[in-house]
């Protein structure tokens, strides 16, 4: 390791403890006589149920959406390619909010994908949407490990198995895919834990309607005006699944060295 200031060592700690001082007083402030009532109350159980499993389903599309995705703009080298990367990755940047009153305007009732066959009225403030809010911030992650991969890689392993005889599809099953998948399992795991925080599109495009659209950010929220102490051991709910999603993901690291 190379060497470092020591004065380095002063603005590294206060940035330091400027991110765990408010993670601890979090776990200072909950209510652990109640805690176990709080997060297990019918409302807390159903609405992180509906988390994870609109979670995992916005995983899941962006794993398909996000691998071939990632894919194109590290592969191609056309004018298009140049174009989308910044549009891809705009989420990421995009405040959570606008990106719902998007989603709301192309997939709602009266949106411009929602006209066609009627199907903004299907959508719009339904699990699907909260399903299709989550994808739509979380998705820049995967494509980006996806990309950064294959960037950091390069080409020469593929240039091989094509001299070799082996058919582009071939070569992407075989040779870019299993390569890798290491980034793969960690844009995954950052996917996941970015769909379960999402709270502003999810709001604006699918409502909170308990048992249909309220998710865990959305309870911690309304919980927030009415029990903070139910909020703060929600909160630390979340905290905990997101100190278990950090790990995997220093894990995945640890698998790809």
């Amino acid at each position: 390791m190379t060497s470092v200031p020591r004065w380095v060592a002063v603005p590294a700690a206060l940035g330091a403890a400027f991110v765990v001082i408010p993670l601890i007083a979090v776990v200072t402030k909950v209510d652990w006589p109640r805690f176990g009532a709080l997060v297990t109350s019918p409302d807390a159980r159903q609405a992180l149920l509906l988390s994870l499993q609109t979670s995992l389903a916005a995983t899941a599309l962006c794993l398909v959406l996000g691998v071939p995705l990632g894919v194109i703009l590290a592969r191609g080298r056309s004018r298009l390619v140049g174009a989308l990367r910044p549009v891809v990755l705009l989420p990421l940047v995009l405040p959570p909010v606008v990106g719902g009153i998007a989603l709301l305007y192309a997939f709602g009732r009266r949106g411009l994908l929602g006209q066609i066959g009627g199907i903004g009225g299907h959508i719009a403030f339904t699990t699907v949407a909260v399903v299709l809010a989550q994808a739509f911030v979380a998705l820049p992650f995967l494509v980006l490990a996806v990309e950064g991969a294959l960037r950091t890689l390069g080409t020469e392993y593929e240039r091989t198995a094509a001299t070799l005889g082996a058919s582009p599809s071939i070569v992407l099953r075989r040779v870019t895919l299993p390569l890798v998948l290491p980034a793969v399992a960690s844009g995954v795991v950052l996917t996941f834990a970015r769909a379960l925080g999402e709270f502003g599109a999810t709001l604006t495009f699918a409502g909170s309607l308990a048992g249909t659209t309220r998710t865990l950010p959305l309870e911690i929220y309304l919980r927030n005006e009415t029990d903070p102490q139910a909020a703060v051991a929600l909160s630390l709910v979340l905290l905990v699944v997101a100190a278990v999603i950090v790990a995997g993901v220093y894990g995945v690291r640890g698998w790809r060295r």
